[in-house]
């Protein structure tokens, strides 16, 4: 952008305020090389978000295209490692995931699962046509036997088969992965509703079920313990021993759990409320919103960077938890300094209604954070979004972050009177 932009940060986060600094000073020194090339009417924002802030997207299992692929197979640099799919050719054992070079998957990544059933069929039927083919094509296993029995499919376009074979093999691992619809739908209930003795129940039943996986079983339970951290019957840590006791081999990462409570991304660490619904006022807005009908329960729930991004947007996010960095060479508008009513749209917090705007997410970004970008990109008239992070995560590698730092970390302090009876003898 050649331009320099207003920083914004995380109140509460240490190092989106470190980063803040490091980036003004980067551009103070560098100004008159690259970042005075034209002086916009408007300021960019620089928004430097903390993954603390939102633990819970990335525990949540996506059901839209590139955020399924990246949660079930893995993405790396764009590219997707297909060598441990049975019977996979050997010209689809690593493929390239790119919406900028591949147009049929920028059209689709940000689709549901359902909805990109029927456009990867409308995209087989388009290319049958051309082969010819009488083939009757109903299902995900019609398109891939299709592509398997005609060679010269395969030639006329790899790119549709590659789409095959992806979304083939995303329906074997759903299928396979015992009861993920079910433990998605709980995950949004844990993530979007206030139903405490309902889902205690429901997360204890998941967890002595052998068909769900250890990763889904540690998701639930991370995400029982964010939702009702400080609820009066707490049931935490009877559900991670009932964890330990079903998966053993997974004991550090149950620590993972009681770090990204107590010490990483709790109540007392974040500095927004992720659960609104606790208050009466957003119940009753919860409930007409359930009037008109959830488009899908496997979907409810919204990243809070949406709510973020939508203030910034509306120059409504306020300086009290996302303040402007001060360089300190009166280079900062005195309305970002000093607050409301001293510059333009003065009747908001901000002062001014940003067209450009970059998010920096320190600890990792997702694919679904990127889908909110994407659909504010295009609703939002005048305004640019771009995003990125440390790291793209899926609720995998998130854990595997939460359980390396926390072995950096001391235990937390005992939660019970067993275990403060057990420290004392050890």
């Amino acid at each position: 952008m050649k331009q320099r932009p207003l920083i914004r940060f995380d109140r509460n986060s240490s190092m989106a305020k470190k980063l803040a600094h490091e980036v003004s000073y980067i551009v103070k020194q560098e100004r008159t090389q690259l970042f005075d090339f034209r002086k916009p009417d408007t300021a960019p924002i620089l928004l430097i978000l903390d993954r603390r802030n939102d633990p819970i997207t990335p525990l949540l299992t996506p059901w839209t295209y590139q955020a399924m692929v990246h949660e079930l197979v893995g993405i790396q640099n764009n590219r997707v490692d297909l060598s441990n799919v049975p019977d996979i050719s050997k010209d689809l054992k690593e493929i390239v995931l790119s919406a900028d070079k591949d147009p049929f998957f920028a059209k689709t990544m940000y689709l549901n699962f359902g909805d990109l059933g029927a456009s990867i069929k409308d995209y087989v039927s388009q290319y049958q046509a051309k082969t010819k083919s009488n083939s009757v094509i109903e299902s995900i296993a019609d398109m891939k036997r299709f592509v398997e029995d005609y060679p010269e499919f395969r030639r006329l376009s790899g790119n549709v088969s590659k789409h095959v074979t992806l979304v083939s093999e995303l329906s074997r691992l759903v299928s396979t992965n015992g009861d993920l619809l079910e433990v998605s739908e709980l995950e949004q209930s844990l993530a979007c509703n206030d139903s405490h003795n309902s889902d205690m129940k429901n997360v204890q039943q998941m967890l002595v079920q052998s068909q769900v996986s250890a990763n889904s079983k540690l998701r639930l339970v991370a995400l029982y313990a964010l939702r009702y951290q400080y609820h009066s019957n707490n049931a935490t840590e009877a559900l991670l021993g009932l964890l330990g006791t079903q998966h053993p081999e997974i004991a550090s990462k149950i620590h993972a759990v009681r770090i990204l409570v107590n010490s990483y991304a709790g109540g007392k660490q974040r500095q927004e409320n992720l659960f609104a619904s606790s208050s009466f006022f957003a119940r009753a807005q919860s409930g007409f919103k359930g009037l008109k009908g959830v488009e899908n329960v496997y979907t409810q729930h919204e990243p809070l960077l949406k709510t973020t991004l939508t203030n910034l947007i509306k120059g409504k996010l306020k300086k009290t938890t996302h303040p402007y960095y001060d360089p300190g060479d009166g280079s900062l508008p005195s309305w970002a300094v000093h607050g409301m009513g001293s510059g333009p749209g003065s009747n908001s917090d901000d002062g001014e209604k940003p067209q450009d705007i970059i998010i920096f997410m320190v600890g990792g970004t997702t694919y679904e954070e990127a889908r909110v970008v994407a659909e504010m990109n295009a609703v939002a008239r005048g305004v640019r979004i771009l995003i990125g992070g440390t790291t793209i995560h899926n609720s995998q590698s998130f854990l595997n972050d939460i359980e390396d730092a926390g072995s950096r970390w001391p235990p937390p302090p005992p939660a019970t009177a067993s275990e403060r009876l057990a420290s004392r003898v050890h």
